[in-house]
């Protein structure tokens, strides 16, 4: 597991854009990159600001989910979180994220590692803006999954 899934710095990334740019808290007052990593019951996953993102982080109930552990699903493009015939409605939503800050409501098929497939619902995407203003890629958390 790399250093990013406890990692004080980047915990403030996700939490500090989430809240400057949805409005609301992510986590509880008082809980910390620990209980967002192994505890928290939402799945949330982070790309990096690449061409082609890469996922950087995913929490134990986003591994769950997608059935990948954290070396897995740290290695693999973001797209690829997707089917080919849902790529572009994900593509734009992560456009209009750009353009936005953010989206909230957002609903879609994505795939596990064993071709599993399942609606993400009661999603929320943001942009990652570190302190200085510089995007550094995306995260996502959803609250509701299930088969399709």
């Amino acid at each position: 597991m790399s250093g990013l899934a406890l990692d004080p710095g980047f915990f403030a990334l996700l939490t500090g854009s989430h809240a400057r740019l949805v409005g609301r808290p992510l986590v509880p007052a008082g809980r910390g990159p620990d209980w967002l990593y192994a505890a928290a019951p939402f799945a949330l996953l982070a790309h990096d600001g690449a061409a082609d993102p890469r996922f950087v982080y995913a929490n134990r109930t986003a591994q769950t989910c997608f059935g990948y552990d954290w070396d897995a699903i740290t290695a693999l493009p973001s797209r690829l979180s997707a089917e080919a015939p849902e790529r572009a409605a994900r593509q734009a939503l992560l456009d209009r994220v750009a353009r936005d800050g953010f989206a909230t409501g957002y609903r879609g098929v994505r795939i596990a590692a064993s071709g599993r497939r399942f609606w993400i619902e009661d999603g929320t995407v943001w942009q990652l803006v570190d302190a200085d203003g510089t995007p550094r890629g995306q995260a996502a958390t959803f609250t509701r999954w299930r088969d399709v």
